[in-house]
């Protein structure tokens, strides 16, 4: 994702301050529009659990999930009010929304790893990342201005191996030289179908990239105004996820089915799988503060990994995107798992 612009920061803070503020619902619950950062999926599958199992409910929340797709700004849509709250793909996204001024915060954040892959043919002669240098590698935009900045620092990457990335696995599939970018949990199993091959799968996150991913954003107002709905919908998510992937996932894979005709239940088994496998969701501080943890260290390792690249100046209050109190116990939060 790009930064968004001042002047567009500008229109999102006068926007979320004419948006009127939810209506309890009929029963009494507060009312929370949750959108999500791609068509239903099981790297969402924490969420629909926790509405399919009732614990939103339980809580106290109506919550309704609104999909996102390739042409959704779910940062934007938060700031304007258009929903309550959302998924932020990425730690670059919340800290481009502090750059800008932006009044929305992560206040969880439910992938300890960033399920982000690079994905190589098993007969390129690659067999690490540094590998990969001077090879063309299909990007999305939003990976150009994220992870791609670390790779280029990390390993003398270049601006000229950029191929676009439309989400198709077929320019891979029919070039040897080509590494693709994807999820870890989609496009290895995709392309293993499709090709029948068997790809070379780089996770970054254990090659030493420290960002978070799943993250929950809420904006400032809510946070102020209904601190304790924040804070159902973190732990309610936090059992959901827990659930998911150590429990009965059915009633979520029937919601994210019928949410996306296109998914199959295949796909969703073996995202599960990975997620469990390579700690996706509970790995790292989530071991011992619960799923959702986010921690001052783990931000500011990410800060200044970013800020050393000249994405960010030093002088960022990157602290200004992200609060601990609902996911820290010295906050008074519990992350559940």
């Amino acid at each position: 994702m790009k930064p968004i612009p001042f002047a567009w920061a500008l229109l999102f803070v006068v926007l979320a301050a004419c948006s009127p503020t939810p209506k309890k619902a009929a029963t009494g619950a507060t009312p929370i529009r949750f959108a999500t950062d791609w068509r239903a999926e099981a790297e969402q599958g924490g969420f629909y659990e926790a509405l399919a199992d009732g614990e939103y409910a339980r809580r106290g929340l109506a919550v309704t999930l609104v999909p996102g797709g390739p042409g959704v700004n779910v940062p934007q849509l938060v700031a304007t009010g258009a929903v309550e709250m959302g998924i932020g793909s990425n730690s670059f996204i919340v800290l481009n929304l502090a750059a800008e001024h932006v009044p929305v915060k992560a206040v969880a954040a439910f992938m300890q790893k960033d399920p982000q892959v690079l994905i190589a043919h098993p007969d390129a002669g690659i067999r690490t990342l540094a590998d990969m240098k001077g090879h063309p590698i299909l990007l999305s935009d939003a990976s150009v201005t994220a992870f791609w900045v670390w790779l280029k620092a990390k390993y003398g990457f270049s601006d000229s191996q950029i191929r676009k990335y439309t989400f198709s696995n077929a320019p891979f599939l029919a070039d040897t030289r080509i590494v693709q970018q994807g999820y870890l949990t989609s496009e290895p199993y995709t392309i293993e179908k499709e090709g029948h091959i068997k790809p070379k799968v780089f996770l970054l996150a254990d090659e030493g990239y420290p960002g978070y991913a799943g993250l929950v954003l809420a904006p400032d107002s809510l946070i102020a105004k209904d601190p304790a709905a924040v804070r159902a919908f973190v732990e309610a998510s936090a059992a959901g996820w827990r659930d998911y992937l150590y429990g009965d996932p059915r009633p979520a894979d029937a919601l994210i089915l019928k949410d996306n005709p296109e998914m199959s239940e295949d796909v969703l088994a073996q995202a599960r799988d990975k997620m469990r496998t390579y700690g996706i969701v509970k790995s790292g501080d989530a071991l011992t503060g619960g799923l959702g943890v986010m921690t001052d260290a783990r931000w500011k390792a990410f800060f200044d990994m970013a800020a050393s690249m000249g994405v960010f100046p030093r002088s960022l209050d990157y602290g200004s995107a992200y609060t601990l109190r609902f996911v820290s116990p010295a906050g008074g939060g519990h992350a559940g798992g």
